[in-house]
């Protein structure tokens, strides 16, 4: 909820200081690079210290700069506090070994997707912040999300737990951690946790002002609207760790990259009137998607993209189960810099071209990377009959 909050704040924001689309993509993203970079060492530490005190510790430190926002009234200042704010980000790192090692291997990829629900704060921020906004202005959005990390953290000590057992990396130093890096599984986890974490916080981030540009709606109607991507894009994560538990994480991703690269090539098709000369005389013709077609292909790619995020981290569970903080962080940061660097994007492409559908004409080049590398990365297997194994 507040890795996200710039999607809802940024637009009273990017009123207030006149930033074009570029400028407003990288205040949407700030949050997310600082999420991304900080993901690597924190699930270092949670091998190494254990979840309890390195999640605690994480929200603490975000409480002050998190309320700082609503005292900003320069672009700088607000690029320097949202990097502070995207330390929340990070926690994902975390939360999966901590709460992956209560479980046996055959329960953690529902276990982990229960957790990673908590993705659906991205959509709770669209629910909460317009409300907020509407009756105190965007300064009090700050401090309501501020008092609700303290809070939360001061929940999340007095009732979890820790277990001696679960450290795994206690006499193991960084360089030694990080040399999973050089298993080609790593990188190929990280290419598709780019697309499916990646894409749903760069859309996350970007929706809503998509629905205002586009559509011409009010910031509370966008809003909800693009809680249709963002709700079940965080809710069914559970959904999807338990499908992945069922039917292994290969297939579940293979389809979650199928079901994206349709829902993608229709939505990246922009407005097009044409006349087209008949025997009768010229013929007017008008293509578009209209707002509750674009909502429902958002919602089916939401519903992939929680599938698909849970199934990754399948594959990590599985190939990886006595190194799963390195390995999450290593592959959590290539989602969360997808995120950060998407957004920007989106806002370039728009500026350069004009043509809002350009970010979705992105995201379908990106799904197609995917489904090439799977293709050929678990060909080997599929062919002999077995099941597919990464190679």
């Amino acid at each position: 909820m507040v890795w996200m909050m710039f999607a809802v704040l940024g637009i009273p924001i990017k009123k207030m200081l006149g930033l074009n689309e570029t400028e407003f993509g990288l205040l949407a993203a700030m949050p997310v690079l600082s999420g991304s970079l900080v993901r690597v060492p924190l699930g270092i530490w949670c091998d190494k210290y254990g979840g309890r005190i390195v999640f605690f510790l994480l929200m603490l430190v975000t409480v002050p700069p998190i309320y700082l926002i609503g005292k900003a009234t320069a672009y700088w200042q607000f690029l320097a506090l949202g990097l502070c704010v995207g330390l929340a980000g990070g926690s994902f790192s975390v939360g999966t070994p901590y709460v992956a090692r209560w479980f046996s291997q055959q329960r953690r990829g529902l276990a982990m997707g229960i957790f990673g629900a908590g993705n659906s704060g991205s959509a709770l921020t669209k629910f909460v912040a317009p409300a907020i906004i509407a009756a105190w202005g965007w300064q009090a959005l700050p401090t309501v999300y501020a008092l609700t990390m303290l809070a939360t953290a001061l929940l999340f000590w007095a009732v979890t737990a820790s277990d001696p057992a679960h450290l795994s990396g206690a006499g193991a130093s960084f360089t030694q951690q990080i040399k999973v890096l050089k298993d080609r599984r790593v990188w190929r986890y990280c290419q598709y946790y780019s697309v499916v974490f990646g894409g749903y916080v760069g859309l996350a981030l970007w929706m809503t002002k998509y629905y205002v540009g586009e559509y011409g709606y009010d910031l509370k109607l966008a809003a909800l609207l693009a809680a249709c991507f963002s709700l079940p894009g965080g809710v069914l994560r559970a959904l999807g760790g338990w499908i992945s538990d069922r039917y292994g994480a290969y297939q579940v991703t293979w389809w979650v990259m199928w079901v994206c690269w349709v829902c993608f090539f229709l939505l990246s098709y922009p407005p097009t009137a044409m006349v087209v000369q008949t025997t009768r005389g010229p013929l007017s013709l008008h293509l578009a998607l209209n707002p509750w077609m674009f909502t429902a292909l958002l919602f089916v790619v939401g519903t992939a993209m929680a599938i698909g995020k849970a199934s990754v981290f399948k594959f990590i569970a599985d190939d990886f189960s006595d190194n799963i903080g390195a390995v999450s962080g290593v592959v959590g940061l290539a989602g969360g810099l997808g995120g950060f660097i998407l957004p920007i994007l989106f806002g370039a492409l728009l500026d350069l071209t004009g043509v809002r559908s350009s970010a979705f004409m992105l995201l379908y080049g990106t799904v197609c990377v995917s489904l090439v590398w799977m293709h050929y990365s678990f060909r080997p297997a599929a062919a002999s009959g077995a099941a597919p194994q990464a190679v």
